[in-house]
């Protein structure tokens, strides 16, 4: 017979709470203030008596630099107005960058080691990014076997469709091998590039493109979206001519740009990054083939200063960004906007700042429904349902796919990105790309 302790009812009560208290990873697991992540990539973190953790990933250095700035002032503003609470729970919040100043942009082994942070960090229950679908491609599967995890992860950015599901653009393996435990903890809150090339490949053909010149960056995310404008071009008979790689570290594209010429396309699709060069990109084929019309995804926002101006190359190219432009958001939509304004010197709002935005009020609801544990908050990701949400009515699919689908075509005009057109591609034409 094993020896046995007598104890009180009222000490037996308390035991037995804390004890379960621990095991279900409640508040009670979370009554210290959060642990800070290391200061060599991540901000401050704001509201530090916070219990659980939340971090944003996004390349806070380079031509895209206002933007992302601007997103994670977003999304402080957005657990602001919650007064930094999520339910029951307290958060806090940090700002982490996955770029490096010699690249300019994202960097793979920063996004490698920022997501080993994360999933190192227990009081991290959650992280908003990232913005390059390449990052999340490194990071995704690291938080995905975080301890006690997965950990969840909502981007406001990422479109590259092998992320979340498979189709013809997509690589063997994908989604899965993104969750090697099995169990899905990534959802997004724009819609995928399958939705992106569908709409630009309507783009074109309302603009009576009948011959198509597609280049690349060979980067995950943009030799996807190329490869799903090329299969929704081809579906509504658009010739497309040719899908080439650009070398990011060319210092001409003047033989591109006559190749483009030669060729008799009517337009050029920009598969890729504006970081990945892309301003010499479009000087020179602005230069070598001049009556070309340029077409760009979401990679190439924001214009950069030295190819936008009233007489700069950009005039006149189109770009598609998934969701809705800041002018037709809904009521919500529209309240966040007039009250973020205020608090960045009435700055123009850049339109990820929106999905930023989005992507936090997503998170405190998942915290909000869960135990407080990472499992409970990756596991409620899925759930989340807000029928009023900044960007309109916000649910996701198993894959974490978000159920809206617009995508905006912005037009350069006189170097600002003005809206011209809202797409909703056909679900056939979504299914070919």
């Amino acid at each position: 017979m094993k020896n046995r302790i007598l104890v009180s009812s009222a000490l037996g009560a308390v035991l037995v709470g804390t004890i379960l208290a621990l095991t279900v990873g409640g508040a009670f697991a979370h009554s210290t203030a959060a642990t800070p992540l290391p200061a060599s990539t991540c901000s401050a973190i704001q509201n530090p008596s916070g219990n659980l953790l939340i971090a944003s990933d996004l390349p806070l250095q380079g031509a895209g630099r206002a933007q992302t700035i601007q997103m994670t002032k977003a999304i402080a503003f957005v657990f602001g107005q919650a007064g930094w609470k999520a339910g029951s729970y307290t958060i806090a919040y940090q700002s982490c960058d996955d770029s490096t100043a010699q690249a300019g942009a994202w960097d793979s082994g920063t996004c490698s080691s920022n997501a080993t942070s994360y999933a190192q960090d227990s009081s991290v229950v959650g992280v908003i990014g990232t913005f390059n679908s390449g990052c999340a491609e490194i990071e995704i599967p690291i938080e995905n076997r975080a301890p006690a995890g997965p950990l969840a992860m909502v981007s406001p950015a990422n479109t590259y469709v092998g992320l979340t599901h498979t189709g013809p653009g997509t690589a063997p393996g994908e989604p899965g091998k993104y969750y090697p435990t099995g169990k899905r903890s990534y959802a997004r809150v724009v819609a995928a590039d399958d939705y992106q090339g569908a709409a630009d490949a309507t783009l074109a053909q309302q603009l009576g493109v009948k011959k198509l010149f597609v280049l690349n960056d060979k980067q995950a995310y943009g030799a996807g979206v190329a490869s799903d404008l090329i299969n929704a071009a081809k579906k509504l008979g658009i010739d497309v001519l040719q899908n080439e790689a650009w070398n990011a570290k060319a210092t001409s594209y003047a033989a591109l740009a006559l190749a483009i010429k030669a060729s008799g396309a009517q337009a050029v699709f920009l598969g890729g990054l504006i970081c990945e060069n892309g301003g010499e990109l479009i000087k020179d084929i602005r230069a070598g083939a001049p009556g070309v019309t340029i077409l760009a995804p979401d990679g190439f926002t924001p214009i950069s200063a030295d190819v936008s101006g009233s007489s700069g190359e950009a005039n006149g190219m189109y770009v598609s960004v998934a969701g809705l432009p800041v002018t037709k958001l809904p009521a919500a939509g529209k309240a966040f906007v007039s009250a973020f304004e205020k608090t960045i010197g009435g700055a123009q709002i850049a339109p990820y700042s929106v999905y930023a935005a989005q992507a936090a009020d997503v998170i405190l609801q998942a915290v909000s429904m869960s135990d407080g544990t990472r499992a409970g908050v990756s596991s409620e990701l899925f759930k989340v349902s807000i029928p009023n949400g900044i960007l309109g009515p916000i649910s996701f699919n198993k894959n974490g796919d978000v159920s809206a689908d617009p995508v905006t075509i912005y037009k350069v005009v006189n170097g600002a990105q003005t809206t011209d057109k809202v797409i909703v591609p056909s679900t056939s034409l979504v299914a070919a790309a």
